[in-house]
């Protein structure tokens, strides 16, 4: 019991600003051995700038950072990863065009000589095997081949390697945010032994159902200060929201908009034939459905809304489009974001053509229709001329959205792009994607979230590059999902 009681870190009065805007005003926080911490807050609220700070990737303003009960002067990365603190980062910090194995050896500089890239392997392939049991990752795979939720699995189970440096506590940003929910229960298993061994963990997830399952402790953070801290039993969701600044909104509301019939009257937008479907089901999307793409991830969701992507205006086999498309990625880093641009040129790069005058954009359209969408899906910004990366992870990720819902585009394409938006957000988009639904959009939507689910008018599940079920919304439950993501395809 004295081990659980512990402090590990004690952090005290910690400020960080970015020019005129005050990212943490004085926080106080403290994490003990044998403790899981759960961190919430909406995006902006200094959740990722308050670990960045603890991980040693940031350094405050002021305030005192007190690592098992000795303050430290000079704090950085070197002496965090000494001190047993390590970070999964919401945006990853693999290096792309190394090796799996060359990677655990950038954190792990003990590891040298001949044979290191050997050990390196052998070190992270015990790691995943024992966190992700069946992941399918080798040491020599080049990280940048990998997929997205591969890459994360491989950035969790670094940080939980061990060689000389201790390990005592781990901040875990968003850390199933790429994961399906088969993997995601690998983790939340794994951390919970890891705790239950005497480690510590922050977590911070906008997952509510998986902090408050997963935490011994919450603690909300809302415009850089911490505004409550409790046991994990004292919360449930309405009250995390609450808490948060947001409302428990419109539930028979949401119930209504999830009741909502199929429109097998409309148009037909889509047809496609995914690449593994021998004979069956083809997915069917008309104007103005929301339709989910579920099933374990990398099993064809994402090729297919390439497919359809690309479909458009050209002779795919297998796939017929019938409006013009827009694509949502859900790794903006790779795929989202233009990072030398402004956020302003980000949302409107979909839209040049219907900007022109002449031969020319014209400015101020361009700014016009960036302002619209900055103040419709509130990105949290002073200036849409600011870079694309002065924006939390969460605004980026409206960003790309304003750039596919300014467009001429009928048919949005979304790949899992929720991840790192908090709940206030996602309630605001769903209510957007659904008006626009109504308006006549239809939107094919992959996403891990059973919760996402619920706003599809009906939801095909796929294995294996197949679809291996239709579901409507009155057969939708997280147990058809998971029994037909493990079906064998005929």
């Amino acid at each position: 019991m004295a081990e659980a009681k512990r402090t590990i870190v004690e952090l005290k009065g910690v400020t960080k600003s970015f020019g005129a805007v005050r990212a943490l005003a004085g926080i106080d926080l403290t994490v003990a051995a044998g403790e899981s911490l759960g961190l919430v807050g909406h995006n902006g609220a200094g959740k990722s700038t308050l670990m960045n700070v603890l991980a040693g990737t940031l350094a405050p303003d002021g305030g005192h950072i007190v690592i098992a009960g000795a303050e430290q002067a000079a704090y950085a990365v070197t002496v965090a990863q000494k001190l047993g603190i390590r970070c999964v980062f919401q945006e990853l910090s693999l290096c792309l065009n190394l090796t799996v194995a060359e990677n655990a050896r950038v954190i792990h500089p003990h590891i040298r000589g001949l044979g290191w890239r050997r050990r390196a392997g052998a070190l992270i392939k015990a790691k995943l095997d024992e966190i992700f049991p069946g992941h399918g990752i080798a040491p020599d795979d080049i990280v940048g081949d990998l997929s997205l939720g591969r890459r994360q699995m491989v950035e969790v189970a670094r940080a939980f390697t061990v060689t000389d440096d201790p390990l005592k506590l781990v901040i875990l940003d968003e850390p199933t945010s790429s994961l399906d929910p088969n993997t995601s229960r690998q983790l939340v298993a794994f951390v919970r032994r890891f705790v239950d061994g005497g480690g510590a963990t922050i977590l911070i997830s906008h997952l509510l159902g998986e902090i408050l399952e997963s935490s011994d402790r919450i603690v909300v953070m809302r415009d850089g200060r911490v505004v409550a801290s409790d046991t994990a039993g004292a919360f449930d969701r309405a009250k995390l929201i609450a808490t948060m600044g947001g409302a428990a909104r419109g539930a028979a509301e949401a119930e209504a908009r999830a009741a909502r019939a199929r429109r097998a009257d409309a148009p037909l937008r889509v047809h496609a034939r995914p690449a593994g479907n021998r004979r069956g089901i083809e997915l069917k999307a008309h104007e103005g459905e929301i339709i989910g793409l579920a099933g374990l991830a990398g099993h064809g969701q994402t090729d297919l809304l390439v497919s359809v992507f690309e479909g458009y205006g050209r002779r795919i086999a297998g796939v017929d489009v019938t409006a013009p498309v827009a694509f949502v990625a859900g790794d903006r880093q790779s795929d989202g974001i233009f990072p030398l641009w402004s956020i302003g040129r980000n949302i409107t790069v979909r839209s040049m053509r219907a900007l022109r005058r002449g031969l020319l954009i014209a400015p101020e359209r361009e700014d016009a229709l960036a302002e619209e969408w900055r103040e419709r899906i509130g990105i949290r910004t002073p200036d849409v001329g600011n870079n694309i990366l002065s924006l939390s992870g969460g605004n980026q990720q409206k960003a790309l959205f304003a750039r596919a819902l300014g467009s001429a585009a009928r048919i949005i394409l979304m790949d899992d792009p929720m991840r790192g938006v908090d709940i206030g957000t996602k309630l605001d988009v769903y209510r957007l994607i659904r008006a626009e639904a109504d308006a006549g959009r239809t939107f094919l939507w992959y996403t891990t979230e059973m919760e996402e689910l619920e706003h599809c008018d009906h939801v095909y599940v796929f294995r294996n590059g197949a679809i291996v079920a239709d579901l409507g919304r009155d057969e939708l439950t997280e147990e058809k999902i998971i029994q037909s993501s493990f079906q064998e395809v005929a």
